[in-house]
């Protein structure tokens, strides 16, 4: 935070200005270092330009990669922390991330930990993240952590790339389909099926239930998109509720193909949450809470609170995951080895790796099998559109 000063110099001059501290006390120490005697000294409160910035254009997680690995480096290499954060600050492309870097070079300044700095930045450095440096700076291998994270991010980006690349294929399918028919039904129909009628010639069963389709789709196409609309904000508003997380979380573990993909995602990124905390050398109870932290699915969410719960009672990690169908066998058994060889980290990144391995092969099948399933299904559509039209034109020959 800012604080405003009034202050006077050793040859009783009066000055004023600014200075970043964690609290006054922190504040009045650092312009007392400058050799000024303070009359005055207040917080400064002013719109926080900053925060908005941040809110509007959020820190991309390859620049916290980079970040992390840059600032790893510089460590490594003998520069103290405020030091090569202030080369950073420069050397960052990313106005948002420039600016936070910074705050954290004023508040360590001002007396802060470098933990505490990046925790009032949460859009920029996620809780995992400023916990796992606390960590760092308690055990002295801030540069360690920092390259652990850089890899923890850079991995469940990746992971959550190929999921949306997975889905949006199928989707741009879908929207293309849905595309095509309307044309055909609202425009191209039309045409024929007046042509047809101009030959005042009866039209075979399916033709006239096709027209009346037709006829009720340009009738109330307004009413029935109203009426689509409605019912799709309708159900995103029940998902936002927390009944609806949870029923949507469900929903998403049981679809026949993008249910296992959920589930195997899910727990790779809850088993590298898990290790890299657990070598990092946060308490177990601490890592689950930013394990529940860390995802998005209330099922998993829930699943990990009862574990929690059971862990603080004395039952360990793998016996709670056992009795839970949402943690798969392997990561149940590779838990209880974890526990017993006090290797917790590195079989927990063993099952992350394998269920990654897992879950990309998953991906890259079911992407294999969309897109022949579109395809067929396009061209049944289609191609009962034609067989409606050829039908009725045959119909109208043989009548004429």
């Amino acid at each position: 935070m800012d604080f405003s000063y009034v202050a006077y110099t050793k040859d009783r001059k009066l000055v004023k200005g600014k200075v970043s501290a964690q609290n006054e006390d922190a504040a009045r120490k650092l312009v007392n270092a400058s050799g000024y005697n303070i009359v005055s000294i207040k917080q400064a409160f002013s719109l926080n330009l900053s925060k908005l910035n941040v809110s509007l254009t959020p820190v991309k997680p390859k620049e916290i990669v980079m970040f992390s690995r840059q600032m790893a480096l510089l460590l490594e290499s003998g520069t103290d922390i405020v030091a090569a954060l202030e080369l950073l600050q420069h050397q960052v492309g990313d106005k948002t991330l420039r600016g936070i870097l910074g705050q954290i070079v004023n508040d360590i300044r001002g007396g802060s930990s470098l933990s505490n700095a990046m925790k009032r930045h949460p859009k920029a450095f996620a809780s995992i993240y400023h916990r796992a440096i606390a960590a760092g700076e308690v055990a002295g291998n801030l540069d360690i952590v920092l390259r652990q994270m850089a890899d923890f991010i850079e991995r469940q980006e990746v992971t959550t790339k190929k999921i949306k690349s997975a889905m949006s294929y199928p989707i741009i399918v879908a929207v293309v389909a849905v595309i095509v028919v309307a044309i055909i039904v609202m425009f191209v129909l039309p045409t024929f099926m007046n042509l047809y009628e101009s030959f005042n010639i009866e039209m075979p069963g399916l033709v006239k239930m096709l027209m009346a389709l037709v006829d009720f789709l340009n009738s109330y196409w307004l009413y029935l998109l109203v009426g689509l609309a409605a019912l799709i904000i309708g159900i995103l508003i029940y998902f936002r509720t927390p009944k609806g997380k949870y029923h949507s979380s469900q929903l998403k573990l049981k679809l026949p193909v993008i249910g296992r993909i959920v589930q195997l995602t899910e727990l790779s990124r809850a088993a590298r949450t898990i290790s890299l905390l657990f070598k990092v050398g946060l308490p177990l109870p601490d890592i689950l809470s930013l394990a529940i932290a860390g995802t998005d699915n209330k099922v998993m969410t829930q699943a990990l609170t009862t574990i929690q719960h059971d862990l603080i009672r004395g039952e360990g990690l793998s016996k709670p995951m056992k009795k839970n169908p949402v943690f798969l066998p392997l990561m149940v058994q590779m838990v209880a080895v974890g526990e017993g060889t006090g290797h917790l980290d590195s079989t927990l990144t063993t099952v992350a790796e394998t269920y990654e391995m897992e879950a990309g092969d998953r991906i890259t099948a079911a992407v294999g099998l969309i897109q022949p399933a579109m395809t067929v299904i396009i061209g049944i559509i289609v191609g009962f559109v034609a067989m409606i039209m050829v039908s009725a034109m045959y119909s109208m020959y043989g009548q004429l």
